[in-house]
């Protein structure tokens, strides 16, 4: 899986030309922010875990870090980020580009508050050079999200 597996999901939609390659790395938050001429806080960035022996998704803004009392308290379980070895096998997203996008059958997706802010950011489209800009509704439609949560501070 990769951008052309994000391209065949939202062609399905007629979104796939809003997609955005770069020359050069979008794969952490700051090279996203740079790649788009963005605050970084502006950036969507997919975190992957591990709960339960599943791959869940929260998906926060690029300023905001992982509150453990928070996610905790949530998922009824630690913190648990997906070994980078093990983060394509299990969400189908290599990391620098993993996405909220057309995931594997299972991974559940979560928006984290920290979102809210913003009327549209810039999640990754599957490739450590590609992102995408939505609104927030739009996110919350082509993410297939299973709710809102807030596990993040910091932002």
């Amino acid at each position: 899986m990769s951008i052309e597996r994000v391209r065949e999901y939202f062609s399905a939609y007629h979104m796939d030309g809003k997609i955005q390659e770069f020359e050069v790395s979008s794969a952490a938050v700051e090279l996203a922010a740079k790649a788009l001429c963005c605050a970084p806080e502006r950036i969507a960035k997919t975190l992957s875990f591990l709960v339960d022996g599943h791959a869940i998704l929260v998906v926060a803004a690029g300023d905001a870090k992982i509150d453990n009392h928070k996610y905790k308290e949530r998922f009824a379980a630690k913190a648990k980020m997906i070994p980078p070895e093990e983060v394509t096998e299990l969400v189908g997203y290599a990391v620098g580009g993993v996405c909220p996008f057309a995931v594997k059958e299972g991974v559940e997706v979560y928006l984290d508050v920290s979102l809210r802010r913003f009327e549209t950011v810039f999640p990754a489209c599957g490739s450590a050079n590609s992102a995408i800009e939505l609104a927030i509704p739009e996110l919350e439609k082509y993410s297939g999200y299973a709710g809102w949560v807030d596990v993040c501070k910091g932002y």
